[in-house]
């Protein structure tokens, strides 16, 4: 499962809302692809459609769809949200990740 903080929850529900998504109806898409710094970048957009691939959960009020693939980087791993002076916007806290970047967007295993 992939958990929502509290605070990226109320984020992502403002953020969904500016850009015509339905926060009760609609989907974070969360995903792993190869690339940045460390080897493997966060995907993270929202989604109106999920697939028959797609595993989906609901935590603190977000929908997620993540693929198959894509999940088994990221159990049990918390989306979070950091704003202020030097806040730097939604990131992952993945449990599985032996070694992050300086800007938290890559990760490796």
């Amino acid at each position: 499962m992939i958990k929502v903080s509290d605070i990226a929850s109320k984020r992502v529900a403002l953020l969904m809302e500016d850009e015509g998504f339905d926060s009760k109806r609609d989907y974070v898409r969360v995903g792993v692809e190869s690339g940045g710094c460390s080897g493997l970048s966060y995907q993270l957009k929202f989604d109106r459609e999920i697939s028959e691939t797609d595993k989906v959960f609901e935590d603190n009020g977000v929908k997620i769809a993540v693929d198959k693939k894509s999940f088994l980087y990221l159990v049990g791993t918390t989306l979070e949200y950091s704003g202020g002076l030097n806040g730097k916007g939604f990131y992952f806290n993945n449990p599985n990740a032996s070694r992050t970047c300086g800007c938290g967007e890559s990760f490796s295993l």
